[in-house]
């Protein structure tokens, strides 16, 4: 079998070397002969101009021969190399064949050897990329989320790292961060993606915003509750830019993209301060609060009018949990009417 034209296609449709692919060619059909004659001492050889693989036995050089598998005789080896001597090894066509099985076992280990070799070239293609925003087009639903179409490399968007209630549809465009690449593929894949993360976000606004991408403007802290709220404290390393404005640009032309990347998410954008106060009062918006207090930076009080109550709360709590994140500080709501009616969230 002329196995030149397999290997170029190798090559060329998966972008694999060329003489890696030949070393495991190689290997597989030694394997299989190995299987069916172990005793001997076998090279597997490709021949580049006849396109085909060799195997070769190594013999040693003896008056009379005793096993023919391991000997040749004195006469014989003159017909190869006229100045080979009794007692040396040479290598010598290996006349015998191998079945089925053999056969089997070669195709076996070449197409696991391949499939390594591809995964070590994904790995050194996108390892790079680890934890950057991605694009890629859905191509299937899976058990365990969505095969997601990157070029010519196919990732998973699993589950539990997807937006909740998201509906996401075959042949679409879709975003991710790329969470994990992996040296070898955990089931299917070797790339997992990820949209439920803070990360995510973060990158998104990297992306979006080129003062951020340029290191003008410093995420500086971010929580999210997937499908809920994002909050990011945000800093500028240049007075004279303003963080949240940068952010959310002119009638919020620059924001509005990323919150159509996240569906009916919001996104709270909090401008950096050295008041932990202050951090703590715009953390709990859209609630206004009439006054903090910090107690050994572990625990902020926050007095509120009643109405404001549900806004710093937010649906399940989750408002407040992501403040209290983001503060690093456990909030404690006070009413200003009635001090006793209060509520406590602590810091995950």
């Amino acid at each position: 079998m002329n196995l030149s034209a397999v290997i170029e296609s190798l090559v060329e449709e998966r972008g694999l070397d060329k003489e890696a692919v030949i070393e495991i060619v190689c290997q597989g059909v030694h394997a299989a002969f190995i299987k069916r004659f172990p005793e001997a001492e076998l090279k597997a050889i490709f021949n580049r101009h006849g396109g085909n693989i060799e195997v070769f036995v190594e013999k040693a050089v003896v008056q009379s021969v005793k096993d023919a598998d391991t000997e040749i005789s004195l006469r014989r080896a003159r017909v190869l190399n006229t100045k080979v001597e009794v007692g040396q090894v040479i290598t010598v066509p290996f006349e015998h064949k191998i079945g089925r099985v053999e056969v089997l076992t070669a195709k076996n280990f070449i197409a696991a050897k391949i499939r390594e070799l591809e995964q070590a070239v994904v790995y050194e293609d996108l390892k790079d990329k680890k934890d950057t925003i991605v694009s890629g087009v859905v191509h299937k639903k899976e058990r365990a989320g969505f095969a997601v179409k990157m070029g010519e490399f196919m990732a998973l968007l699993p589950q539990e790292n997807s937006i909740p209630q998201e509906p996401l549809r075959i042949g679409h465009p879709v975003r991710a961060l790329l969470k994990e690449v992996l040296p070898y593929a955990r089931g299917d894949y070797q790339l997992i993606l990820d949209r439920a993360s803070a990360g995510f976000v973060k990158g998104l606004i990297e992306v979006e915003i080129p003062e951020v991408f340029e290191g003008v403007v410093e995420v500086k802290r971010i929580v999210r509750a997937a499908g809920y709220k994002t909050k990011a404290i945000v800093v500028s390393n240049s007075k004279d830019i303003d963080p949240v404005g940068t952010c959310v640009g002119v009638g919020g032309a620059r924001i509005k993209p990323i919150l159509r990347e996240l569906g009916q998410e919001k996104i709270d954008l909090i401008g950096w301060t050295d008041s932990l106060e202050d951090l703590v009062k715009t953390s709990l918006k859209p609630a206004e609060i009439d006054k903090v207090e910090v107690v050994d930076d572990k625990k902020a009080f926050v007095w509120l009018n009643q109405d404001q109550r549900s806004l710093a709360i937010g649906k399940m709590g989750q408002n407040i949990t992501l403040a209290s994140r983001l503060v690093g500080l456990a909030i404690q709501l006070q009413d200003i009417v009635n001090v006793e009616e209060d509520s406590i969230i602590t810091e995950e």
